[in-house]
């Protein structure tokens, strides 16, 4: 994701009420995140469509990740050898 840029990306809601459009517009060309405010308090973060999907798949990758290691340091692993001998065994059947 592309940082956001404060002078450009931090908006009142009030000014994307009036100007959605061109607020979209902004956040699918520049692939920034939008922050809205109310009262001088963020309050929400727009973000392109595709940008959100990246985010959603990193997530749920580093949520994969964490489980293993989690299971790891269990001892619920299985040995890199064993594991392989495994997967030749089913690719053999």
């Amino acid at each position: 994701m592309v940082r956001t840029r404060f002078d450009e990306d931090i908006r009142p809601l009030t000014e994307f009420r009036s100007g959605a459009a061109s607020f979209l517009k902004q956040i699918h060309e520049t692939k920034r995140p939008l922050v809205l405010t109310q009262r001088g308090r963020g309050v929400a973060v727009l973000v392109d469509v595709r940008q959100y999907e990246a985010m959603q798949e990193r997530l749920e990758l580093l949520e994969d990740l964490y489980q293993a290691d989690r299971q790891l340091q269990a001892g619920e692993g299985v040995d890199h050898k064993d594991a392989k001998a495994r997967v030749l065994a089913r690719l053999k059947k």
